[in-house]
């Protein structure tokens, strides 16, 4: 049968030379139709051995006759259908050759080692795509499975080859993740068969922002380029090197290590950019069996772009990454240092470690974040703030809104802190409490040798960053910037105190632990919640509060039971990651004598809080009466001597008596205050030592 020129509207000369004149401004969409043509003339090719005639043809599927005049116009006319079929192959090799440009399905083809035919039966599965009739030719024309998709029997038919031949490339697409079984209950030969639709699109030269929940794509110009990176000198050294040895396949992977928001994605991108691609990412592809990663390498090689994937792994378990087939780039993969990797995608990588930013980087960060603006506090904020590169962005930009809020065109210290912490609500809040945070030491009434203590913890503090270098070097290779403090004594001794007004000295937020939203019955939950938690903190440089801390810090058992044996085994996690870790936390105890002593040795400051002696009694009992209180000064000196209550006793008894004087209209007198101590022995179960002191009578 031929296709007959007579059917069309216009000379096939004339259309062959229009060829001629576009043979250089191939698109990617003008492939896409060159090989939809070609699915479409396999299915004319079809009806042709099926059909006495082309009007039994068009009469059974009147939208074909669209097709076959747009075929016949573009110099088929006249051929037979199989040297039509040979006569489009060339037109599609030659146009190719004559295009320099980035072809999706050229590329993808060169990357997965697919030939014309395979290529076309892809193209045939997804018709259906374009136009909705072919899947009711589809099922018209082989068992309808109610999928109104291409099966694998019709694919059978349409190749014209023995049963079960076809299934070979279908399966070779399906490992691809090129082709996807709707139906895989059914028998094999009624599969229905569909291209995912990012894929389609990629094929048809779509190119969009958002791909779909777990894919984003970046074109080459948005990526920062290599050298506009702020980062050590001895990893610029080495990504100096680095694209030479992905271009040249030494290596196929490329592994970004480090904390969250810190740039990761960021120098990944820059690498894809220096080797003229873009970039797809992609999360939440923590299983190698996840269908996700096999779409992701041909989608990322049809968008001429280097596949980036964001894992999270937990501390102590592996993410196995498979090798990514019909992939044309090398594998970006970003993670945090905790967890490991294996599989065949990462037999051949590379990885880079990419630290917290040092305080002259940070300054490079803020400044670039302040876009200009200027900042009379930049020297106090680059070194106050110890955040990682993405937060300071996050940070500075918020900053610049409360300024412009306040109507300055300048910024402050007051906007990055208001900033910061704005920053911290929304990364923190569900997984610890915020505790508010004011004053200064003067507030804290203790002995001598604990405030010496906690002014030494504020010292270690400051100077976190800077001790290493002040050491000597074998030494100063064991420290990193963390800083643990164990806060140990009586209940109500000051203990929490001490953590708020360590945090407001420092200027920085204090997030308690919640234990209840951290401990988990079920294996591994608990050190993964602790994890996120520290690692939150790190990027964000809070002051980390683990109240009654010997419930996690406990010590270790003889291993009687598997209850004891994981219950060891959070206690070694822990013991590992507040070694590591980068931030500030302080764990209070009333029970040191529980805690495991290989954590009291990680401590680098310990302050140990005793029952408060009389002089530092009348020092609390001062901080706390209110200023026109009317209690009487011998009075106060004898509570002050004779009782010997807590710093927590002594704010809630001023509580109690506050509360007397505002039943009765006046300020707080001693008798008010007599009651409330009182009611603390009380409460205690012990014997009030004023009963027989006469001070009632004041």
């Amino acid at each position: 049968m031929l296709l007959e020129e007579e059917i069309v509207g216009r000379d096939a000369a004339a259309a062959s030379a229009e060829e001629s004149e576009h043979v250089e401004r191939l698109t990617p969409g003008e492939h896409f139709r060159l090989y939809f043509y070609a699915a479409v003339l396999r299915l004319l090719e079809h009806c042709a051995h099926t059909f006495d005639s082309w009007e039994e043809v068009f009469e059974e599927h009147p939208f074909l006759l669209g097709y076959y005049q747009e075929l016949t116009a573009n110099g088929l006319a006249g051929l037979s259908l199989a040297d039509a079929t040979a006569a489009w192959r060339q037109t599609i090799d030659g146009r190719e050759e004559a295009t320099a440009a980035h072809l999706p399905i050229r590329a993808l083809r060169e990357a997965a080692g697919l030939d014309f035919d395979e290529t076309v039966l892809l193209i045939t599965v997804g018709l259906v795509e374009e136009e909705a009739r072919f899947g009711t030719m589809f099922d018209a024309m082989h068992v309808p499975t109610g999928q109104h998709r291409a099966t694998v029997g019709l694919l059978n038919e349409l190749w014209q080859t023995a049963a079960g031949e076809v299934q070979r490339p279908v399966r070779r697409l399906q490992e691809l993740g090129l082709v996807q079984v709707l139906n895989a209950d059914a028998p094999r030969v009624e599969w229905a068969l569909q291209v995912p639709g990012l894929l389609w699109d990629a094929l048809r030269g779509e190119t969009h922002e958002r791909l779909a929940p777990w894919a984003r794509y970046r074109a080459p110009e948005e990526l920062v380029g290599l050298d506009e990176l702020i980062v050590p000198a001895s990893l610029r050294e080495q990504l100096g090197v680095i694209p030479a040895l992905l271009s040249a396949g030494e290596v196929r992977t490329l592994v970004v290590r480090g904390p969250r928001h810190n740039g990761r994605r960021t120098l990944l991108g820059a690498v894809a950019r220096e080797l003229g691609l873009g970039v797809v990412e992609a999360e939440g592809l923590q299983k190698a069996d996840d269908v996700r990663w096999r779409l992701l390498a041909p989608l990322a090689t049809m968008l001429n772009a280097m596949p980036v994937v964001v894992l999270e792994v937990a501390p102590g378990e592996a993410v196995e990454v498979p090798a990514p087939e019909g992939a044309s780039a090398p594998l970006g993969l970003a993670l945090g240092a905790q967890g490991g990797l294996n599989g065949a995608g990462v037999e051949c990588s590379h990885t880079l470690t990419l630290g917290m930013p040092s305080p002259s980087e940070r300054r490079a960060l803020w400044s670039r974040g302040f876009e200009g603006r200027a900042c009379a506090d930049a020297e106090e904020i680059a070194g106050r703030f110890r955040m990682t590169s993405g937060n300071v962005r996050r940070t500075a930009r918020l900053a610049l809104t409360c300024a412009t809020l306040e109507g300055r065109t300048s910024v402050t210290l007051a906007d990055v802190r208001q900033a910061g912490r704005a920053l911290n609500r929304q990364a923190l809040d569900t997984l610890a409490t915020r505790v508010s945070v004011e004053g200064d030491w003067g507030q804290l009434a203790a002995g001598q040798e604990t405030l010496r203590e906690l002014s030494n913890l504020e010292s270690r503090c400051r100077h976190r960053e800077r001790l290493h270098a002040n050491v000597g070097e074998s030494l100063g290779a064991q420290l990193n910037c963390g800083v643990r403090a164990l806060f140990s004594g009586p209940s109500g001794t000051g203990k929490t105190l001490a953590a708020r007004l360590l945090a407001s000295t420092l200027g920085m937020d204090l997030y308690r632990l919640d234990l209840s939203s951290v401990v988990n019955k079920y294996i591994g939950e608990t050190e993964k919640s602790l994890n996120q938690i520290f690692a939150r903190a790190e990027e964000l440089d809070v002051i980390l509060l683990l109240d009654e801390g010997d419930a996690l810090l406990t010590q270790r058992t003889n291993v009687n039971s598997s209850n004891d044996r994981y219950a060891n085994l959070e206690t070694n996690f822990l013991l590992q990651r507040l070694e590591t870790f980068e931030g500030i936390i302080v764990v209070t105890t009333n029970a040191s004598e529980r805690i495991d002593g290989a954590f009291q040795r990680r401590m680098d400051v310990v302050v140990d809080f005793r029952a408060p002696e009389p002089a530092e009694r009348w020092q609390i009992w001062r901080l706390h009466l209110p200023a026109s209180h009317a209690v009487d000064a011998e009075a106060l000196e004898e509570i002050a001597r004779r009782c010997a209550l807590t710093g927590g006793q002594i704010r809630n008894a001023v509580l109690h008596a506050s509360l007397l004087a505002l039943d009765g209209g006046g300020a707080v007198t001693s008798t008010h205050l007599e009651a409330a101590v009182q009611r603390e022995y009380r409460k205690a179960g012990a014997v009030c030592p004023l009963r027989a002191s006469g001070l009632a009578r004041t």
